[in-house]
């Protein structure tokens, strides 16, 4: 693809700028347990998990009251999934509810992993669809990720890879997008699971975007290949933060690794939200994988039983995180609907980066979103 190695070269360049070569190094050691680290200039911008309930009400409680503010009757909320090159199918579902004059304004959207590279576009709006639909089918995932990259060591792909293709689709104007939502009351978060503390960390990326300058979009950025670092597929992500004049190192790593979706923090799960009460609640969990069995025989052998039972590991991670959502709706009564590649599909590989392949999983959720067919109940 023309001007990939110009990505690349700058990405590599970016990196090293600031911190040196990418991976492996010496890594800064992490905040002592306890302390209260955030990245330099950017206070408040996240939640950890393990805060108490108050915290973790407090930080998503404001989304509610502001919407209720602009004289919303309904909330409306979008939690996306991990899924790797399933994302395609998501984005496609996307642009097709647009197409078919069916998306929703979403009020909140939420991301993990290739959920995380989606959710920007789908919280700022269908003027960006166009976008979105490159990043997926343009052909730059497919030739960054292409089998001839993977570089067996720390990780199959090196660090520049994923840098490089998130990169090319969030720039200042995104960021610009982001913010203006922010300030109207909506929120967007994303989930890292921060290796260190063994936690999960969610990100108020309307909040960074907010502060603005490269510095925002510089953060903006790591949060989201954080949260699309696949364990062993791609390095974990180094995130500077200080703690008071202290400066250390946090490794943060798929937001998956701890749960695939989410709508509310593992805290406010079981939970009634009293605070939302807005006239009513809409949750839309868009899951870019399949939830459903796929049986078939599987050879004998230590790599097909290995990937099998990954597969089947990660299905049921999924089928939980889907299960923990519908049970938070049922417990406060909101709607809820929820939407997976069919189990028909064939081909799919959250590993696959081939366009072609990805091409057909657009293809596939804009064509059921355009025909009303999106969203179904889980059984």
């Amino acid at each position: 693809m023309k001007g990939l190695n110009d990505i690349l070269q700058k990405t590599r360049a970016a990196s090293q700028s600031r911190t040196g070569p990418s991976w492996p190094r010496r890594r800064v050691p992490p905040p002592p347990s306890g302390s209260q680290a955030e990245p330099a200039g950017f206070a408040h911008v996240r939640l950890a998990v393990e805060d108490d309930s108050e915290a973790v009400a407090r930080f998503f409680g404001e989304m509610p009251a502001s919407a209720a503010g602009r004289g919303c009757e309904r909330l409306r909320i979008l939690a996306l999934s991990g899924g790797g090159a399933g994302g395609a199918f998501g984005a496609g579902a996307l642009v097709g509810l647009t197409r078919a004059g069916a998306r929703p304004d979403f009020d909140m959207v939420t991301g993990v992993s290739t959920g995380a590279l989606i959710a920007p576009f789908a919280f700022v709006g269908s003027a960006w669809d166009e976008r979105l639909e490159d990043a997926y089918t343009g052909g730059l995932a497919a030739e960054l990720l292409a089998i001839t990259a993977v570089r067996p060591g720390a990780s199959l792909y090196p660090s520049d890879r994923l840098t490089a293709l998130v990169r090319s689709h969030i720039d200042a104007a995104l960021l610009e997008s982001v913010a203006e939502a922010h300030a109207a009351g909506r929120r967007l978060f994303i989930a890292t699971a921060n290796l260190d503390a063994q936690t999960t960390s969610i990100w108020d990326m309307g909040a960074i975007a907010s502060v603005g300058g490269p510095e925002a979009l510089q953060l903006f950025e790591d949060v989201l290949v954080a949260s699309a670092s696949l364990p062993g597929v791609f390095p974990p992500k180094m995130i500077k933060v200080v703690s008071g004049e202290d400066a250390f190192e946090e490794m943060h790593v798929d937001g998956g690794a701890i749960s695939p979706l989410f709508v509310v923090p593992e805290p406010m799960i079981l939970r009634r939200a009293r605070d939302w009460a807005v006239g009513g609640v809409e949750v839309y969990a868009l899951v870019n994988t399949t939830l459903h069995p796929s049986p078939k025989t599987t050879p004998v052998g230590a790599l097909p039983v290995l990937v099998r039972s990954f597969e089947l590991m990660l299905r049921s991670s999924y089928r939980s995180a889907v299960r923990s959502v519908a049970a938070f709706c049922e417990i406060n009564g909101f709607e809820f609907r929820s939407a997976c590649i069919p189990t028909d599909f064939t081909g799919m590989s959250m590993l696959r980066f081939d366009r072609s392949l990805m091409s057909r999983m657009f293809a596939e959720g804009a064509a059921l979103a355009e025909a009303g067919r999106l969203w179904t109940r889980l059984e």
